[in-house]
Parts: structure tokens; sequence; C-alpha cells
């Protein structure tokens, strides 16, 4: 099967480490399923294996990818719910917690092999390629929202880097649940989007928010953690999913302690978030944004456009 795969690190050039050729099919295992994939998505997990974080050497080659929707054996049209491990569903009790791609091969192929646990029905309001968006960006989006932070409509919350998967996201999710959402960005078209998607203001790294924030949906690290200490309101909470410009800001201890700020760490979610995230794009009418499609084939530009923040939204990839 076609397949698109990290077959070595390349930290700097990521895409050097990238292959897309013939892979073997997936291997048949007790309580597993294998599923026709009809649409994948990208994430900044698939550059991170890429430049070799995450992954060792004696895995290679490793498919890359964690998102997916697509078809049973039996003919069931299925989300896949990418977080393996730590429940024992077709793995094990004791099992550590992975993503797909980390331990077992992901979702940018023709087909791709999961826990049957792990399948969630796809509404038939949603097509293959937005239901393959939700599983890891916008569920980690969800459950900072309203799991983590648990906003409730009318509070406030700064989303940090508007563009990015997981920002988009929580600007989209956040804007049709009521919340006041405040989005930065460097480049003004993307202010703009941002407003466009629902956000009540967009304003430029590091500018002052029109008022301080019930909680703040951190991406980036480095580049914007002094800002979203200072845009928090006290007792209010910073949630932490990624860190993309860095991992090693200064820690505003002092503020931190002095207004009691709440710092919260989100990694994707849970099979029952994934489950109301379905039902709440179901019922609602939203629906993720699409930068663009790409066939697998051609999945390299799809991750340098990743690569180079030009996307807004998701990057869907068609087997």
């Amino acid at each position: 099967m076609l397949a698109a795969s990290v077959v070595r690190f390349s930290p700097d050039s990521p895409l050097d480490g990238l292959e897309v050729g013939e892979r073997p099919e997936p291997e048949v295992r007790e309580h597993w399923t294998t599923v026709e994939v009809r649409a994948a998505a990208l994430n900044q997990h698939d550059l991170w294996s890429l430049r070799g974080v995450g992954l060792r050497e004696d895995q290679l080659p490793m498919i890359l990818g964690t998102d997916a929707a697509g078809v049973t054996p039996d003919g069931e049209e299925v989300v896949v719910h990418a977080v393996i491990g730590a429940d024992g569903h077709g793995v094990g009790p004791r099992e550590p917690r992975s993503l797909l791609s980390e331990r077992y091969p992901g979702t940018l192929a023709e087909r791709v092999a999961v826990p049957t646990a792990n399948l969630l029905p796809k509404p038939p309001e949603l097509s293959f390629a937005e239901a393959a968006c939700l599983p890891t960006a916008w569920l980690t989006a969800y459950r900072m929202l309203f799991v983590a932070a648990g906003l409730r409509p009318g509070d406030r919350v700064l989303v940090q880097g508007a563009g990015g998967g997981v920002a988009t996201a929580a600007i989209v999710l956040g804007a049709a649940a009521g919340l006041e959402v405040t989005a930065t960005s460097r480049s003004g078209a993307k202010r703009e989007r941002a407003l466009a998607l629902g956000a009540a203001h967009a304003v430029e790294p590091g500018a002052r928010v029109p008022a301080r924030v019930d909680a703040v949906v951190e991406s980036v690290g480095e580049a914007t953690w002094r800002h979203s200490v200072r845009s928090v309101r006290p007792g209010g909470m910073i949630v932490v999913c990624g860190a993309t410009s860095g991992d090693a800001p200064p820690a505003e201890l002092r503020r931190v302690f002095f207004q009691e700020i709440r710092v919260q760490g989100v990694t994707m979610g849970t099979r029952e978030d994934l489950a109301a995230l379905l039902r709440f794009c179901a019922r609602t009418g939203v629906r993720p944004v699409v930068d663009r499609r790409v066939r697998l084939a051609d999945v390299d530009q799809g991750i340098a456009r990743m690569a180079a923040g030009e996307h807004t939204g998701k990057i869907v990839v068609l087997p």
C-alpha cells in the first residue's frame, strides 16, 4: 500500500527524512480493525517525528499521521481516535499511552490498523475530510477549552498563534460556544481570518488585550509565554498543548504565584471527548477549517506548507 513514512531524522530539514512509497499492509491483531483511509490530516506531530522527536532510529521506517476517517471492512464509516494504550483496549492494560505513528504505524497511508475500541461512528453530517481534521488538533482544542479550562458562554479566552490547527479550532469552537475570543498573530491576513472565523478581537503578539481573560490557549511557547502570563486574570488558567517556538521561556514564577495563575497541560483527549466533539459539530453546523487538500503522493507539499506556517486550519491528505 502507498504510505508516507519517516525513514531518517533530519532536525533542520525535515522533508529530507520523508519517503512516500509502498509499505507492507497493516499487521492483523486480535481486537484490532484495519480501516480503509478516506482522508487524513497533517499535524505538527508529523514534523516533530521527521525531526526525530519521540521516535528512535530502530523504529524506522515509521508511517506518519495521527488523524484519519475511513471505512471498516464491514462498510461502517468511522473516525479514528489516535491515542493508543492506557486503557487496555486491544493493547494490554500496562502499555503506556502513545499516539499513532509513535509505537504503531500511523494514518498517512491507504490503510491503518487500530484497536477496534478506538473507532467512533462518523456522523453523516460530516464529510470524510472534515471528520479527519478532528482527532488531534480539534480534539485538543475542545479539551483545552471545555474540559481543562471549564469555560462557559460569556467567558473570555486568548488564543495564541492564530493560523495553526489547534488555534484555529479553538477560535471556531470558542465562538460557537459563546466565548469572547481574542486571537494573536504576526500576520495581518491571519488576524483578519481569525475575525472572520468568529474571534471578537485579533491583535499582534504581545499587544494589550481588551480585557484580562479567563483562560489562554497556549501552543506557541517561548515566544508568547510572557504575554500569556500577563494577559490572564488572577486565578485564571493557561492551558498548554505545545511549544512550537521553543519550550524554555522565563517562567514568570512571581506573577504565577502572586496572581494564583493555574497552568494545565493537555495532550489530545479521551475517546469520550472525541465523541462529544463529533456531536458538537454535527448539531451546531460547526465545521473544521480546511486550508487545502493534497494527494498522499504529494504530501510533501502539504508538510512544506505547514512547516513554513503558511496555512490557516488543517491540511487534508487524500489517499
